[in-house]
């Protein structure tokens, strides 16, 4: 009998299939490290070219923020170049306004020294003659009275009953008249409605003004311009002669010759060189913890006014 040949399981062929199993494991393990680190290196130029570029951007703006703070500064050194030559020119103009102020408070103090008791007697207590052409130094040749009063707190806390004494003897003054009007500094009628108009002169409307005044507190702004102009240029008639009583304690507007300017052409003289209304002034002190500025620019403003036009001015004293 034949012996049989045993069967080898693990024949070379074998192990050489099992080799290059291995082997082709291994290349292909190769391949794919080789493949990874070529997309890492490649990655990373991306990356650093992105830095650059980054870089690049940061030192851009940072060179335009430097030009940007150059340009902020030069505008801001401008501005305040602008602002230190206004202040210097309002410093200056405060000199002149001061210069002036004082020149014209020497010139009401010694005007004010000038006034004779016997001016403020009279006007300060009701008058029992007969009307005459000239009392006190007031003319009382008008047919028509318009009191322009100060309604502003400083006259009506510290002079309103003195205030309203004097309007009593003023009408004391003008036993009779052809028409009357009251408004404020500010031109505010007493009476709403009567623009352009004038009251009867009756003791029942003098009556009526009385205590419509005691109680009055129009809106002021311690500045009878408003209403002097409103007075003039809405009763200005050639052939009416208008008497305007001015009341007050400050002067709060910017010129004193621009407010001459305005009323002296407002009020117009006649063919007899005589101008139609006279202005006149009656002037109070100013109050406690008041300024004395506001009041003397009052005096010095209705002293010139009333020269111009034909009025007598008073200053009442403590």
């Amino acid at each position: 009998m034949h012996r049989r040949r045993s069967f080898e399981v693990f024949t070379l062929s074998f192990l050489d299939t099992i080799c290059c199993g291995f082997g082709a494991v291994i290349l292909f393990y190769t391949i794919l490290s080789a493949q990874a680190g070529a997309a890492r290196l490649k990655d990373h130029d991306v990356l650093s070219s992105e830095v650059d570029r980054l870089k690049e951007e940061v030192q851009q703006g940072d060179r335009n923020l430097a030009v940007l703070r150059d340009s902020l500064t030069r505008t801001q050194l401008s501005s305040l170049a602008g602002d230190l030559s206004r202040i210097r020119g309002r410093y200056a103009g405060s000199r002149e306004d001061a210069a002036v102020t004082n020149i014209i408070e020497r010139q009401l103090v010694a005007g004010q020294e000038t006034l004779t008791e016997e001016m403020q007697r009279l006007i300060a207590q009701r008058a029992q003659s007969p009307r005459t052409a000239d009392i006190g130094g007031i003319p009382l040749d008008s047919e028509y009275v318009i009191f322009i009063i100060d309604t502003s707190s400083s006259m009506t806390s510290n002079h309103w009953e003195v205030n309203l004494g004097v309007v009593e003897e003023l009408l004391s003054l003008y036993p009779h008249v052809q028409g009357l009007q009251v408004m404020n500094d500010q031109g505010t009628y007493m009476y709403e409605g009567t623009r352009g108009r004038w009251l009867s002169d009756t003791p029942e409307q003098r009556k009526d003004i009385r205590e419509r005044a005691r109680k009055w507190r129009a809106f002021s702004q311690s500045n009878p311009v408003p209403g002097m102009e409103e007075a003039v240029r809405r009763y200005w008639a050639p052939d009416k002669r208008v008497a305007v009583f001015v009341l007050g304690d400050e002067f709060t507007g910017d010129s004193i010759q621009e407010a001459l300017d305005a009323i002296g052409s407002a009020n117009k003289p006649g063919p007899d060189g005589r101008r139609p209304i006279r202005i006149h002034a009656i002037g109070f002190p100013e109050g406690p913890d008041m300024p004395p500025f506001t009041n003397i620019r009052f005096s010095a403003l209705m002293r010139f006014i009333c020269e111009q036009n034909g009025g007598t001015f008073v200053g009442m004293k403590h």
